[in-house]
């Protein structure tokens, strides 16, 4: 029987995103984990598709959400978040040996959500016209990926607290905007959404101060010399204080983000 670990590490490397959304589905976070198996990295992570074509974000243009195309657009967007959020939660367990057998079933089940969110985000967009790949994306969430691809410290820091949870703020009025031009149907996706991602970030949150205890560190002072170390991005407000606070941040972490 293959581990958790090495079936995830097949869940990265899965190019085809129907696949890949399956294999995150069939984890199985009550099996063996195999704690301390090593691993190689094998080449071409993660497994992508030809489409969709990867661009710089600051090519990728606001459409007005009065037209389909300009919300199907969004909603590919969000696709893609979520496509590269089952990759980033599978990478964790399989990357980084040595944690408890915790971490990697609990990382499990966020590739299991996230891997829904993406094949409920693509049944809506094939619903308008499109399907996944009908617009190009960009790769920020991956960069980061492999920014801290050899610190589990800064991926924790980096990836679920802070690019992770930058979805906590954008999700309500994203949701508020697609439901005032008439799409409920992404309305309540994005109400699925933001109810798992807040218990997605708690699990980075739990894990980042775990890992800090360990190297007797302290969290709140360790997270802005990451965040300049690796060049993550500036947090821009308004942000959703209630959704942060139930993710675990606590009161110096929020009173710091200004």
């Amino acid at each position: 029987m293959k581990t958790l670990r090495q079936d995830a590490l097949a869940v990265v490397a899965q190019p085809d995103p129907a696949a890949k959304a399956r294999l995150a589905r069939a984890l199985l976070p009550d099996g063996p984990c195999g704690e301390d198996e090593p691993l190689a990295e094998p080449p071409g992570l993660p497994g992508r598709p030809e489409q969709p074509v990867l661009v710089p974000h600051t090519e990728l243009k606001q459409r007005s959400m009065k037209t389909v195309e300009g919300r199907a657009t969004l909603i590919h967007a969000l696709a893609h978040i979520e496509l590269n959020a089952i990759d980033l939660a599978a990478d964790a367990i399989w990357r980084f040996p040595g944690m408890p057998a915790l971490f990697y079933r609990q990382w499990a089940v966020v590739a299991q959500e996230e891997a829904l969110h993406f094949l409920l985000l693509r049944e809506h967009l094939q619903s308008l016209g499109y399907d996944y790949g009908s617009f190009p994306a960009h790769n920020g969430l991956w960069e980061m990926a492999e920014k801290t691809k050899h610190d589990l410290l800064a991926r924790l820091a980096l990836v679920p607290r802070t690019l992770e949870a930058r979805g906590l703020d954008a999700a309500p009025p994203m949701r508020i905007k697609l439901v005032n031009a008439g799409d409920l149907r992404a309305g309540e996706i994005l109400e699925v959404i933001l109810r798992d991602e807040v218990g997605h970030v708690a699990v980075g949150n739990h894990w980042y101060r775990h890992v800090c205890a360990e190297r007797g560190l302290d969290p709140v002072a360790t997270y802005p010399l990451l965040a300049t170390q690796y060049g993550a991005p500036r947090l821009r407000g308004p942000f959703n204080m209630e959704a942060r606070r139930a993710a675990g941040f606590d009161e110096d972490e929020l009173a710091a983000l200004g």
